[in-house]
């Protein structure tokens, strides 16, 4: 699960090769609450891996190459390991086609809401529309309303991951206007403000990105996502782990008919 090829773009298709150096962790030195547990009169067992979904819609293939890469960061983190799923389209294919949407070259699983109370962390990533999350993204939101009757997201630690295609065109009111879906899950929302140190105060290139969260410009659709981009976005992917191994043993719920009292 979580597998797949390069990243596709509207007019063409690149594969990124992994980037030679991690980009600075400062949470790596946290103390990590997962340990090894034992059965009485028993042998050790290996203790379970905590799962962080990587939940995100991509049109041209952008979003798909953040999430590969926080993936990576995910999975580099000792006891936790990432999945990918995608959300439903929303689109016809008759729409898809006038857009000139590329065709997914991997097959990965599309989510169901129910899945989404697996997870001990969650990072949702979706381009941007106007400033705000795309519709597609929007409406999985706007399905989850019985775990949220049920605050069975309750504590669980979110946060996001963006696309847009110019520098004004939403790369922090993109994350920002989505905290509100988090807010009323109960979940914690885990920006990476500027942990990922002197990358976050270069000048010398374009690049998208912000203490909310990773991004990606993605231009007319054709532009590459650039190395700063994707080790920002696997950065995120080690932190959102550190968090949740922090995080998770604590994690509790509220009573399924607690809004009724």
């Amino acid at each position: 699960m979580g597998k797949g090829g390069g990243c596709i773009f509207s007019k063409k298709r690149s594969t990124l090769e992994p980037s030679d150096q991690d980009p600075p962790n400062p949470v790596s030195d946290q103390p990590q609450n997962q340990t090894s547990t034992t059965v009485e009169n028993g042998p050790l067992q290996e203790p379970r891996k905590l799962k962080v979904f990587i939940v995100f819609y991509s049109m041209y293939g952008h979003v798909e190459c953040l999430a590969k890469r926080l993936k990576k960061g995910v999975d580099s983190v000792d006891g936790v390991e990432g999945y990918l799923y995608r959300v439903p389209e929303t689109l016809s294919t008759d729409v898809l086609e006038q857009m000139r949407v590329p065709e997914k070259a991997d097959e990965l699983p599309v989510i169901s809401v129910d899945e989404l109370a697996e997870a001990d962390g969650l990072l949702f990533g979706f381009p941007t529309r106007f400033g705000s999350m795309a519709s597609q993204m929007k409406a999985f939101f706007d399905s989850t309303g019985q775990l949220w009757e049920q605050q069975r997201l309750a504590g669980v630690p979110a946060g996001f991951f963006v696309s847009t295609g110019t520098q004004g065109g939403g790369q922090e009111t993109t994350a920002w206007t989505a905290i509100t879906q988090l807010a009323h899950h109960g979940m914690l929302y885990v920006p990476i403000g500027y942990t990922f140190g002197a990358g976050m105060f270069k000048l010398d290139s374009i690049r998208g990105g912000s203490p909310y969260s990773a991004g990606v410009f993605s231009g007319d659709g054709t532009r590459v996502p650039s190395e700063t981009e994707l080790a920002l976005a696997e950065h995120q992917g080690k932190y959102m782990a550190a968090m949740v191994k922090r995080f998770a043993p604590r994690r509790s719920f509220m009573p399924s008919d607690s809004l009724n009292n």
